[in-house]
């Protein structure tokens, strides 16, 4: 009987990457009969919390987000180890530091055959990027573009560059990393009782964003926007964790808007949630291929978002969703305006559930197995 065929993720953390995005991939290469691996940090609050479906063996790795932190070097030996122990015929890689170390590990592995794949999730050099990310990140990518068989991108803008600049082997585009449709256009929910559940009143619209709590995703224009609106009813929902919840705490109490924005936190209900929403804003500064954006349209909530290469992917403007500027006064207006045009929420919402299907985890599961097995 011929040795199982094996396979290796790699990633710069489990449960806010692999976990989340993975899963379905790994459970592909069991069903076809290979070996699975994950190398990635284990950032669980409790690390016996880390169970990887569908992995045959993890090995924990501890990489840096930051490129400058030295233990990436640690980092990059252990995983040159792995790489050399494991004989792997695909290696898959995500991430930045993800990446940049998987692809310099794994240069002899590419000499004796074995397959590197690298996913941009979103190239940190986009249009309107800071000039550093150019000077930072473009050399290394480019550079490493050379020890990639497969680059695989998530949006158009990324492609685009990718096949004019990067010098992979092949250049593919996939449709993100896919949502499961069904299970958010199914969701059932008492809207009533859950609103009341989080605060709100039954006359007060709810407005939501998902997203973690870092400059990115540009919460704080959400909340100055609003500061505004304090003679309409409103509530404002926010589902994430992250190291500015004390910062947007302070900005919400300087608006003068405390008692009226909910911190959630994490929550495992998010189809229900935007099920439950009036109105689903997201103001991030720039995506690879937005998730909360696909999520949103998938449970037909109405969106309101600000433009960027991800974001231009999924919605179009007055059709399916609407585009803020990158300002409070522009996006107070469209938030009035549409708060106060429940006809048009609809029709946003009926727009966006016809357009996700592109999207779904099933379509890409497609494109994927292409890539890996052709």
């Amino acid at each position: 009987m011929a040795d199982k065929k094996k396979v290796l993720f790699v990633a710069t953390v489990v449960k806010t990457h692999i976990m989340q995005f993975h899963i379905p991939y790994l459970q592909m290469f069991q069903e076809h009969g290979w070996e699975t691996a994950v190398a990635s940090r284990n950032d669980y609050e409790n690390p016996q919390d880390c169970q990887i479906p569908y992995c045959d063996h993890y090995y924990p790795v501890d990489f840096e987000r930051n490129p400058m932190k030295p233990g990436n070097i640690a980092a990059l030996r252990e995983l040159k180890r792995i790489i050399r122990e494991g004989d792997y015929d695909i290696i898959h890689c995500h991430t930045p530091m993800g990446g940049v170390l998987a692809r310099i590990a794994g240069r002899e592995a590419r000499k004796k055959g074995c397959k590197m794949i690298y996913t941009a999730h979103g190239f940190h050099f986009f249009d309107g990027a800071p000039l550093l990310n150019w000077l930072m990140y473009y050399p290394v990518e480019k550079h490493l573009a050379h020890d990639t068989d497969v680059l695989i991108t998530m949006n158009r803008e990324d492609y685009d560059r990718a096949l004019a600049k990067m010098p992979a082997k092949e250049i593919k585009y996939v449709h993100g990393v896919g949502v499961d449709t069904k299970r958010f256009a199914t969701t059932t929910v008492d809207a009533k009782s859950l609103r009341e559940s989080i605060g709100l009143a039954d006359d007060e619209p709810m407005i939501l964003t998902v997203g973690e709590l870092i400059k990115r995703k540009n919460h704080e224009m959400i909340l100055r926007a609003l500061g505004g609106m304090k003679d309409s009813k409103w509530k404002y929902v926010i589902v994430g964790r992250g190291v500015l919840l004390d910062h947007l705490k302070n900005v919400a109490k300087e608006c003068g808007i405390e008692d009226r924005v909910i911190f959630l936190g994490y929550r495992r209900d998010i189809p229900e949630m935007l099920h439950a929403c009036d109105l689903f804003v997201f103001t991030s500064f720039q995506e690879g291929l937005p998730v909360a954006i696909m999520e949103a349209m998938a449970a037909g909530a109405p969106i309101l978002c600000t433009k960027n290469r991800g974001t231009a992917d999924l919605i179009e403007d007055g059709v399916s969703g609407a585009f803020t500027q990158m300002n409070a006064e522009d996006l107070r207006a469209k938030m009035q305006n549409l708060l106060a045009h429940p006809d048009v929420r609809a029709s946003y919402a009926k727009k966006s559930l016809e357009r996700i299907g592109t999207f779904d985890i099933e379509v890409v599961k497609k494109e994927m197995e292409l890539i890996y097995f052709e």
